[in-house]
């Protein structure tokens, strides 16, 4: 083996010192601060190639920051995944980035070791936050390098409170944990322990998005580090095409490693949960359409409208929150919901913000299971959204011999205060706009036990897609937009984006990422070409 090692190294350096020229001639960018020259780092994989000539380089340049297999820190990384499906993929080695600086030298060893290799696989990479995305490559990688972004994790008032920087790599619990104590909060994620990083970059739903808008419609400077380790800051007035193509453009320009977000005062309201009889469901869709098609939307409503079926049963769980101060129990707006006879469950009461998301992700399904997300956007009819759940019904019929099956058939209002509000702040990618009317976004989410059922549950949640859309377009109340963060890798949620934005986007990775690494040395994700 070491025999081997040894060849297969020389043959590296041989190889690299061939192409060392082309990459001169076509005036490769230098190395970053404080790290050795590109032939250095090129040639560093001598001591460790059977790791693969990727994963020793960037051992040589960050040490026990790089860990393989048979490490613990290795092991923690995939453990940590919630879905089995992703965690089940294997990467070379994965690297534990601590700063900005870090992810800078990741990124920078491997575009240039892309580059050399003619995107090897080996050079091939992942970037990870909190590891929620469900499907197998969105946030790892087999055989390549996955970077773990765990260690930014820093969350930063600024002195006024009026902007927060937060770390690519907290969840949002560590967020809310610190902001609470404080009085304050900002537009960000519903469950505690989804990743701040892909759910900002996906476009980002909160409670607070009636009033504020989406997730990214909040940030207000990126710190990101672009191909070949350049660090930049994104915002209205410094890279503002890329600063408008990072909301909803996800992992196609570069790793966000920070992101400064509008904080504003608040302190506990009334929210939680309530479930409900599935024989109530029809008073619910009509409830739900009242309330999303209201004249003047109440802005301080926030509401998921789940059908979730486990144990072979169906139930409703309605999630409620009313973010208005003081706060205001049992609101009008949610009169027609909470009048619904009778209540099986119910957690309504006055809390924190974190309270809410640690009750949210208690409710969600067990994190060491094989998952799937699929999504629609729809028009506004109780009717449809009762359509689109006996398809489910239907659709679950095929499935019900799967070991440890469970199904969520979700409902979110998307109303016109929601897509409004991103032309205040200068605009998102995400291709929705007030004139679209209020829509509905909708989840088909399966959870299951074994690998061996992956194809039948594929086939469950294409036919669902297919059969749901035919519904809608048959009533006129489809809409093209696919939320990127519950969409499953076989949608397109960039095309969705419209034909304007999708030429945007393109155009703004053109011009930053030349070489087109976040293209093609990053293969996870929704890619632009």
């Amino acid at each position: 083996m070491q025999l081997q090692s040894r060849l297969l190294a020389l043959f590296f350096v041989l190889y690299t010192s061939l192409n060392i020229g082309v990459l001169a001639a076509s005036n490769l960018p230098p190395s970053p601060a404080g790290l050795p020259s590109a032939s250095k780092i090129i040639a560093s994989d001598e001591a460790s190639v059977q790791s693969g000539y990727c994963c020793a380089a960037l051992s040589y340049v960050l040490g026990s920051k790089v860990s393989y297999p048979l490490d613990a820190a290795y092991k923690n990384s995939l453990a940590s995944y919630w879905s089995l499906r992703e965690a089940a993929l294997t990467p070379q080695c994965v690297v534990e980035s601590q700063s900005t600086k870090d992810v800078s030298t990741v990124v920078f060893v491997l575009s240039l070791l892309s580059r050399v290799t003619n995107f090897s696989s080996e050079c091939q990479f992942a970037v990870r936050g909190a590891g929620h995305t469900p499907w197998p490559g969105a946030a790892n990688i087999r055989g390549g390098v996955t970077i773990d972004l765990a260690g930014l994790n820093v969350v930063d008032v600024s002195l006024n409170q009026s902007v927060t920087g937060v770390g690519a790599g907290n969840r949002w619990i560590n967020v809310y944990t610190k902001l609470d104590a404080l009085g304050l909060a900002v537009a960000g994620g519903r469950v505690a322990d989804i990743g701040v990083g892909g759910l900002t970059t996906g476009g980002g739903i909160s409670f607070f998005s009636p009033r504020l808008g989406f997730v990214c419609d909040n940030v207000i400077n990126y710190e990101v580090v672009l191909a070949y380790g350049k660090v930049i800051n994104a915002n209205a007035t410094s890279y503002p095409d890329l600063y408008r193509s990072l909301k909803g453009g996800s992992n196609n320009f570069g790793v966000v490693t920070r992101f400064d977000l509008k904080t504003f005062r608040q302190g506990p309201f009334w929210g939680g949960y309530i479930i409900y009889d599935i024989s109530t469901r029809e008073q619910h869709f009509k409830a739900f359409e009242e309330l999303n098609g209201a004249s003047r939307y109440d802005v301080y409503a926030a509401l998921i409208n789940n059908h979730l079926y486990q144990n072979g049963s169906w139930i409703i769980l309605n999630s409620y929150e009313y973010t208005k101060e003081p706060a205001q129990p049992y609101p009008p707006v949610f009169k027609p919901f909470t009048s619904i006879q009778p209540e099986l469950v119910n957690t309504m009461r006055v809390a924190s913000l974190a309270n809410f998301t640690v009750e949210l992700d208690q409710t969600s399904t067990d994190g060491k299971l094989r998952q799937s997300f699929v999504t629609i956007t729809v028009g506004n009819s109780a009717s449809l959204l009762s359509t689109i759940f006996d398809l489910a019904n239907s659709t679950l019929q095929h499935v019900l011999s799967v070991p440890g099956v469970s199904l969520n058939v979700g409902y979110q209002p998307i109303p016109t205060a929601i897509t409004s509000r991103a032309g205040l702040t200068g605009g998102n990618s995400l291709g929705l706009d007030s004139a679209d009317g209020p829509l509905v976004n909708v989840i088909f989410a399966l959870t299951w036990a074994d690998a061996a059922d992956d194809a039948r549950i594929e086939a469950a949640s294409k036919e669902w897609v297919r059969r749901a859309t035919h519904n809608a377009q048959a009533v006129g109340k489809t809409n093209p937009y696919v939320y990127l963060n519950y969409a499953e890798k076989w949608q397109d949620p960039i095309t969705g984006y419209g034909p304007a934005n999708v030429a945007r986007l393109r155009q703004t990775s053109r011009k930053y990422d030349q070489d087109q690494i976040f293209q093609k040395a990053v293969p996870g994700g929704f890619k632009l070409f």
